[in-house]
Formats: C-alpha cells, structure tokens, sequence
C-alpha cells in the first residue's frame, strides 16, 4: 500500500480495497504513516465520501485497533447511546431499569464538550464515585451488579482516539461516515450484543435536521448488523431540554426521582421506549422495564451501582449530599404562555455558568445548573419565575442572558412527539 496512491485514490471518488485502508489506518498508530497523510486522506474522504463497505471497514479497524471486551459471558450485553443533548441524563435511568430486567448494562461513557453533558460528569457529582478502573474491575462490576458505567479508556479504540484529534483540526468532523465509525467503533470494542441508539434532533443536539439524524441513525445501524450486532435507533426530540434538570448534579437528582416514579414524564418517556426496545433485541419481555420501575428494583439496582463504584448511596435519600449551588431565579418580564424553550440556549447558560467545557479537558463544576419551572405549553404570570439558576457567582449575567432568549411566550403550539422515529 503507496500512502500517496491511496490518498489519491480518495480525492479522485475511488474506492478502497478492505487490506489497504486497514494497512494505511494501522500504520497511522504505528506512525508509519505521517499524521500529514492522515489529514489529506481525511479531507478526501469528508470531501468524497465514504460507502457502506468503506464505513464498516473503517469502524472495524477502529475497533480491534485496541483491547476488546467480551461480554459473551454475560446475561444479556447490552449497551446504549446517545449522541448528545441538554439534559439527556436518560443512561442514569435506562441503565438500573435494563439491569433489573435481566440484563448487563456495561457502559464505557465520555465526558461533556460545550453545551451537552457527559454521563461520566454528571456521576462524579456524586461524592466518591469513581468511573475510573481497570479492565477486570469492569468485569467484576458488570457480573456481580448488572450494571457498570466506566470512563472511555484510552486502550479501547485507540485509533479512533487519534483520528478524532485530526478531524478536529482538520475540519473535517462534519462527515456522517466518521460520525458514525466513530460512534460505533467504541460500542464495538465494548462488546455489548445489542445496542441501542438515541439520535437527538433539534436546537440542542448536533444534528440539527431530521434528514441529517436520519442519515446518522441509518448509517450506524448499518455498521452494528454489518459487525453482526443487534441494533435499532431512536430519533428523539431535543428542541426543548429533556427533563427540567441541566448540569450535572441536579441531573442526578432528576434521575433518581425518575427511578422513584417522581420524574418528568418525557425524561420517563424516553428512557422507558429505550429499554422497551433493548429488551425486544435480547428476545425480552418490553413489559419487564416498567416492571422494574414501578416496583422499585431499578432504583435499588442504582444504588448498588453507585457503592460499586465507591459512590455515596445515601444520595439516593438525602439530596443534600449533592454539591448544588446558590438558587437564583430568572423571573418573567410579562404574561403568557410558554411556546418555546430553546434547548441550546439553555445549554450555553450552564456553560456560562461553568457546568460545561469550552475545550477537552477543561474542569467543570458539578454543582450548578438550570432548573426549568416552566416549559412548552405551561403559563406563566408576570413576576413569576420561569427557572432556577444554580451558581457560585461566575457567568451569571450571561447564563440569565441565554436563559432570557431561551423562553418564549406566545400561542401555545401542538405537542410535537417525543420519539420521532425508529430505525433498524
């Protein structure tokens, strides 16, 4: 394989054989092959894309390019995944609910980038938890409780870990077959039998459009039955934030009183269809989620989870062991109802704030927030409050600025679904 052939095959819509885009990719972790090249190829293939073969190819290569799990010895492997949305705490409930179902939940999760969370961040605002471990205690944890949520190890898929540092500097993230190899690489290398996928679309997800969510949610379920998995997506709603609770720790307690059958009805909604459809992939009863949830098993499944983890169970009763900050309210400016609360906008109030990263790596703090009072379809009088503003002082005229253009009053518009479509 000629690096130089091979970029030029790309730029001219050609397409590759399987053993030479292995050869070139392989060779990119050895540094055999200069990052240079990579960024050229890269560009090629966000320019001429990639097809069905290619883009499983692609993923495969990222996939074993690391250690790979295996769950087979397990009941019941399932994984899910979420592409990123404001107040998507939706793995805190779909997890305890799937693993009080007969299932082994095993998650290897990221960390939040600009106004989306990250599972792992929201988790840590628990005090002790810990989402750091090797690979025999993520094993341990997933056969003794069911359920296990790790941090993204850098040996799975190392060689997505590097291409995604060159897209990133390349401009060339934008491309759904890198999205998707991306995406589904890890969830390879994490060994789970049947995945599901929760596609966000709207102004607080990166997929903006139902067509590019579409093309997003085909393409990986393409990947998961090529590699021989079983996978559906779910296109879901993030026009307005999911839940009334965004940041971290206040997510955590949203999500505990989902599992106590206290929380917001879309937050319930959406996790519940989810672990409905995991359930269907591992020939399960779907009836066995809202069994789980109504009877309490996949709120005591979390707290076992959290002690496995190191994680305070107490949490569970006794939500002042969170680290939330001083209460501020944003309050109405007039009369109405409320026909829209713009999900991004919201989003970069917690960034403001500093719930958020501006760039990898960045601390956050885990205890401040939103919590919306009102959303679509609620009225509202003058003077009273729209939302509750956790903080410790910074960025508060900002994020009351975002929160300001987040509501607005006006006609109340038709519920549009939650759910939008399945795929797979």
């Amino acid at each position: 394989m000629n690096p130089v052939h091979f970029i030029r095959e790309k730029r001219e819509g050609g397409k590759h054989r399987k053993e030479d885009l292995k050869a070139f990719l392989l060779g990119s972790l050895r540094e055999e092959v200069p990052d240079y090249q990579v960024a050229a190829w890269l560009m090629a293939a966000f320019l001429r894309g990639l097809d069905r073969e290619e883009t499983l190819w692609l993923t495969e290569t990222m996939a074993y390019s690391g250690k790979v799990l295996d769950l087979s010895g397990l009941p019941h492997p399932v994984d899910k995944h979420s592409s990123g949305g404001v107040g998507d705490k939706v793995s805190l409930v779909v997890g305890p609910i799937l693993a009080a179902s007969g299932c082994t939940f095993a998650k290897m999760s990221g960390r939040g980038l600009a106004h989306t969370g990250g599972t792992i961040d929201k988790l840590e605002s628990v005090p002790g938890w810990r989402g750091e471990m090797t690979e025999a205690e993520f094993l341990e944890r997933a056969r003794r409780v069911g359920l296990v949520i790790a941090a993204q190890s850098s040996d799975l898929a190392p060689l997505d870990g590097k291409l995604y540092a060159l897209r990133d500097a390349t401009a060339t993230v934008e491309s759904i077959p890198l999205i998707a190899s991306s995406i589904m690489s890890k969830k390879l290398a994490a060994g789970a039998r049947s995945i599901v996928l929760d596609v966000k679309v709207g102004k607080g997800a990166f997929m903006k459009t139902l067509e590019e969510a579409q093309l997003l949610a085909r393409t990986m379920v393409e990947i998961g039955q090529g590699a021989k998995r079983r996978v559906k997506a779910l296109l879901t709603s993030m026009e307005a934030p999911l839940g009334r609770a965004v940041g971290n720790a206040i997510e955590v307690r949203e999500a505990i009183l989902a599992l106590k059958g206290e929380g917001p009805e879309d937050l319930v909604e959406v996790a519940l269809r989810l672990a409905e459809e995991t359930l269907l992939l591992e020939g399960l009863d779907p009836g066995l989620a809202r069994k789980s949830l109504e009877s309490g098993a996949a709120l005591e499944k979390f707290r076992a989870f959290l002690e496995a983890q190191g994680g305070d169970p107490k949490v569970v009763e006794d939500f002042s062991l969170l680290p939330l900050g001083e209460e501020l309210p944003l309050r109405s400016e007039e009369a109405g109802v409320v026909r829209e609360v713009d999900a991004y906008r919201v989003g970069l109030a917690v960034l403001a704030l500093g719930g958020g990263r501006r760039k990898k790596g960045e601390p956050i703090d885990h205890g401040v927030g939103v919590y919306l009072l009102k959303k679509p379809g609620e009225r509202v009088e003058r003077g009273e409050a729209l939302a509750i503003l956790h903080h410790r002082g910074r960025g508060v005229e900002e994020a009351l600025a975002h929160l300001r253009e987040a509501f607005v009053l006006g006609e109340a518009a038709s519920p549009s679904p939650l759910v939008l479509e399945a795929v797979g």
